[in-house]
């Protein structure tokens, strides 16, 4: 294994025109995060010493999603890939170390994928460049990777590909690995002499070859160099992504009823002996502990869910969410900002915001905490054992006591201490009868009316 430095080049300069949006492309999301950002996140368990992203169209967003977390270099115009490369060298002037050249619309390229090639720039035998290639099942428009053994004879674009070569079905992925001081060498006698009249990155293999040096490939799973370039290869690899996350979820002890029907979030954390129901959507943020249970239809984010916890059917669970352990939460219910003590319960047709809620505490059918007057959002507190009957409103900002009780149908805007019932309804008259003369009143008129 090599000890060099690592740097990292990632290409996002295109205009992405296939997707047909005024996203780029490569900040389209797959399980809640840009594409861009899951490609990051594996480059960085590489650790490496620097990383320039190449923008062109939407520099803007890229800048903005990247937050400073790499150094940006701007192609313009754009032509071809080698010439993308070539932007980066001022950014990493004065380097020394391994270059990896990555895409940012080729998001999956699992750390081990990247770790091998870098491996194999390290060997004994000293490759000027290595070529990440794969064998898909349908060739199309790939470039061809011609060998003998591990060591690139040749490499071709499709376009420029004789028969013979684009007989063969191993592919290049675009994905490379040299030295910094031997790409940026190399990329300086790229020239444009081709069908496209483009600066291609693969023609630094043909030149090495030439020098009289070497190269070498590395092969991998089709799946791990997958393109995103449409709004249908958006959609694909959202599938590829979500089956791999069930998978890994069911064989960490997670019972998924029907697994085709859950969508995890690329930051869900679920624990072991969690039962999920059909049709469960975890949006960015949530985590649930062990032996808790989601039933059907419910929508989840941006919420912790203790052990033992019961949420749904048919539940939406917004940013801010805290459920402590055994805590429950019914059928059509709606939480944000709330955070529920152990044991309590809120079964159903209910709206918690900006509220806690005290341990086993119960909050009956139909409370709603009216937390917001048009301007700003205030808070509701409900103490422990508190009873919240049935079609209450709790205008916030309003403090529930302990062990409390609000009867049925009240409109509470004044504090509740605790131990008391508080009863806010109208007076109810009763009047013996009317009902009866009502009636036989209205019927007389009616049929006096259909006599007329």
């Amino acid at each position: 294994m090599t000890d060099q430095p690592i740097a990292a080049i990632i290409l996002a300069a295109g205009k992405g025109t296939r997707m047909k949006s005024d996203l780029h492309k490569v900040l389209h999301p797959i399980a809640g995060r840009a594409m861009l950002l899951h490609l990051m996140a594996s480059v960085d368990e590489l650790n490496p010493a620097k990383k320039v992203v190449v923008v062109g169209d939407k520099a803007d967003q890229l800048a903005a999603a990247l937050g400073g977390s790499a150094d940006l270099a701007v192609q313009e115009p754009q032509l071809g890939t080698g010439h993308a490369v070539r932007q980066a060298e001022g950014a990493l002037s004065g380097f020394e170390g391994d270059v990896l050249i990555l895409y940012g619309d080729v998001p999956f390229v699992p750390p081990a994928t990247m770790r091998a090639m870098i491996d194999r720039l390290g060997a004994p035998d000293a490759p000027a460049v290595v070529v990440l290639a794969f064998e898909p099942e349908d060739a199309l428009q790939y470039g061809r990777v011609i060998t003998d053994g591990d060591r690139v004879t040749r490499m071709v674009e499709h376009k420029d590909a004789t028969d013979a070569e684009r007989a063969v079905k191993l592919c290049n992925s675009g994905l490379m690995v040299a030295k910094a001081a031997d790409l940026f060498a190399l990329l300086a006698r790229v020239t444009d002499d081709n069908a496209a009249k483009e600066f291609y990155l693969v023609d630094i293999v043909n030149i090495a070859n030439a020098d009289g040096r070497h190269c070498a490939v590395v092969t991998t799973d089709p799946r791990d160099v997958a393109g995103i370039n449409s709004r249908a290869e958006l959609a694909q690899a959202e599938a590829q992504w979500q089956a791999f996350r069930r998978e890994e979820a069911m064989v960490a002890g997670v019972s998924l009823k029907a697994p085709e029907t859950v969508w995890f979030s690329w930051d869900t954390e679920i624990g072991r002996d969690v039962t999920v129901e059909p049709n469960v959507f975890f949006g960015p943020g949530v985590t649930v502990a062990d032996g808790a249970t989601i039933r059907g239809f419910s929508h989840i984010e941006g919420a912790s869910i203790g052990a033992g916890c019961e949420v749904g059917p048919f539940a939406r669970l917004r940013p801010g969410t805290v459920l402590e352990d055994k805590a429950k939460i019914g059928n059509f219910v709606e939480t944000k900002k709330a955070h529920l003590g152990k044991g309590a319960k809120a079964n159903h047709l209910t709206y918690l915001g900006d509220v806690t809620v005290g341990a086993k505490a119960n909050i009956g059918a139909g409370t709603i905490t009216c937390n917001y007057d048009g301007y700003f959002k205030y808070r509701t507190e409900i103490g422990e054992n508190a009873f919240i009957g049935s079609n209450s409103a709790l205008v916030a900002p309003v403090k529930i006591g302990r062990d409390a009780i609000v009867a049925a149908g009240s409109a509470v805007t004044r504090d509740v201490m605790d131990g008391e019932l508080r009863l806010v309804r109208g007076e109810q008259f009763v009047k013996p009868g009317w009902a009866d003369r009502f009636h036989d009143a209205m019927r007389k008129k009616k049929k006096a009316e259909e006599r007329g």
